[in-house]
């Protein structure tokens, strides 16, 4: 069993982000959605196969009942926010900029649970049982990926993993939804992490996290043993949280250039996760809401909230009290690693960690010039690349020679931009040479 340890550690590289935003919403605690009108469930919220529709327009459904299920090893089901009538199955906005397919649900407003999976007994539940609830509840990593978590849980049998990490670093600017969850629901995130460790068949359980969340620590400190759960202190550095940044944090180990967590034997999951794991096993309820922090300057009442899935970003908006100013830009996520909005007509989905409205002073559209060779990219760098000499070799087309300078281990944190004083597109071109490099690969 795990030992509790407290200790402030850190990795090389990353940035210092000059407005960290937090202030706006540490504060607010966790608030309840009320239940809406209608409800737009985007069906693909997972990385990897889509899942399959198993509901019609006219249909009847209740609360937490599967109105989707797995495409495959790498896909989770889906499941109904509420209880009411299948309205359409229509096209709307999508966080990545496209149409997509979405569920559209009427509530009813009896929010009626469907039948629940039975609880259970986890201390004397083996580990693919575990894994095949956590599948069948869909639940993801809700850090930002969405990488179904049951396939984190299944590493191939030659990968031997000996450590469980959860990830409650929360280092983009302004997020505080992980922060409220470690401090409001302790036992629940400590409880999902012990399952996880259990499912895992590991001993060596930690939680991560960021010293700016003293009162969470000193809570998760006051309760980790009887969990067998270490907590440890990691410096404010933005991207903490990054996996591979995160592993060499705790455990002091390297994930080696073009490998997995697990090639270091250690598994990340986030705290969210962690969470939906302790209600999907205790009480048998499927991923149908997340906590997300609604923020911004712009924002009157910067909060936290539990929303259903599918709720429209307008409404999650409205509850925040509006907005005191027009945005000059809507992002889903944080201002490092989020994605840009065209309009308020997207919906909350499982990785949906904030949404952030910037100032329009806020929003400046840099010319950018040639590199000056100053080397901050190249201090900046979490994983030790050479983003100014990948960038030229970019737009000279070089993708194999990109590939040979391990662009593909690129985790596109955005640090080498953000601290580039001749402005450049850094973060684009290395998604694009990846685009390249992975298209080429399938040919």
């Amino acid at each position: 069993m795990t030992t509790k340890t407290y200790k402030t550690v850190t990795f090389k590289g990353g940035v210092h982000p000059a407005r960290d935003g937090k202030d706006l919403s540490r504060s607010a605690a966790i608030q309840e959605a009320p239940l809406l009108d209608e409800y737009q469930v985007i069906v693909q919220q997972n990385i990897g196969a889509p899942p399959k529709l198993l509901v019609k327009k006219g249909d009847e459904v209740k609360k937490g009942q599967m109105i989707a299920e797995a495409g495959g090893f790498v896909s989770v089901p889906l499941h109904s926010p509420t209880s009411g009538k299948v309205k359409n199955i229509d096209r709307i906005p999508g966080p990545m900029g496209v149409p997509t397919d979405a569920v559209i649900i009427t509530a009813d407003g009896k929010d009626e649970w469907g039948e629940l999976m039975p609880p259970l007994d986890w201390k004397n539940t083996d580990g693919a049982t575990l894994k095949k609830r956590i599948c069948d509840a869909g639940i993801v990593g809700m850090g930002g990926a969405a990488f179904p978590a049951h396939v984190k849980l299944s590493p191939p049998p030659d990968k031997k993993i000996d450590y469980l990490i959860l990830n409650g670093a929360e280092c983009e600017p302004y997020l505080t939804a992980d922060h409220r969850l470690m401090l409001e629901e302790t036992e629940k995130v400590l409880e999902g992490a012990a399952i996880l460790g259990h499912a895992l068949g590991v001993k060596n359980v930690f939680i991560g996290i960021e010293t700016n969340k003293e009162d969470a620590i000193h809570a998760l400190l006051d309760k980790c043993d009887a969990y067998g759960v270490g907590v440890v202190g990691l410096k404010v550095q933005y991207p903490q949280g990054a996996e591979k940044q995160l592993i060499y944090a705790v455990t002091g180990r390297k994930v080696p250039a073009g490998k997995l967590p697990m090639d270091a034997g250690c598994v990340v999951q986030n705290v969210g996760t962690a969470a939906a794991v302790t209600d999907a096993v205790k009480e048998g309820k499927p991923l149908i809401e997340r906590i997300t922090t609604v923020t911004g300057e712009p924002i009157k009442n910067p909060s936290n909230w539990r929303f259903r899935l599918g709720t429209p970003v307008s409404r999650a908006i409205e509850l925040a009290g509006g907005i005191t100013q027009e945005p000059g830009k809507i992002i889903l996520g944080g201002p490092m690693m989020g994605f840009a909005q065209k309009s308020m007509d997207v919906t909350v989905m499982k990785n949906t960690s904030g949404i952030l409205l910037l100032e329009k002073s806020d929003v400046i559209q840099y010319q950018s010039t040639a590199c000056i060779r100053c080397g901050r990219c190249l201090s900046a760098c979490p994983m030790n690349l050479l983003p100014g000499s990948l960038s030229a070799a970019i737009e000279s087309e070089k993708f194999d020679l990109a590939a040979k300078m391990n662009v593909m281990d690129c985790i596109e944190c955005g640090s080498c931009a953000y601290i580039c004083p001749a402005h450049r597109p850094l973060v684009q071109h290395f998604r694009r040479a990846k685009a390249e490099i992975r298209n080429r690969s399938k040919k």
